[in-house]
């Protein structure tokens, strides 16, 4: 599965979200293509429009996220979206997917994402 990862750039995404992601066994089974990996260069509508779902980390609002997510929900491209205890997501959410996911750090992260696709 080709998986589209969607985030804000007001935390740590390489530390706490592309590293843990990329050390996974999921890394192996599945696409992951992280926008804002070192020397990337990124048409996103495009990626988004060729990925077969989009993992949005929403702990942290972001305007840019939302125009991705806006993208695949157009695109008709499934959302899932992960956030951290204790973060205050924004309720629009809802309106893009039913599919969320809280964590307490990356290996839950990485666990339970995998429960999540191993569904699919």
């Amino acid at each position: 599965m080709k998986i589209y990862v969607s985030h804000s750039r007001d935390f740590d995404f390489e530390n706490e979200l592309y590293k843990p992601l990329r050390a996974s066994n999921l890394n192996d089974a599945h696409e992951f293509f992280l926008p804002h990996e070192e020397g990337r260069s990124v048409n996103t509508q495009d990626e988004i429009k060729n990925s077969n779902l989009v993992l949005a980390e929403v702990s942290f609002p972001s305007t840019g996220q939302g125009i991705e997510l806006g993208w695949a929900n157009m695109l008709k491209v499934p959302i899932l979206c992960v956030s951290k205890e204790g973060s205050k997501v924004s309720g629009s959410l809802k309106y893009l997917t039913q599919d969320f996911v809280v964590y307490s750090d990356a290996a839950d992260l990485v666990s339970k994402l995998d429960a999540f696709l191993s569904s699919r």
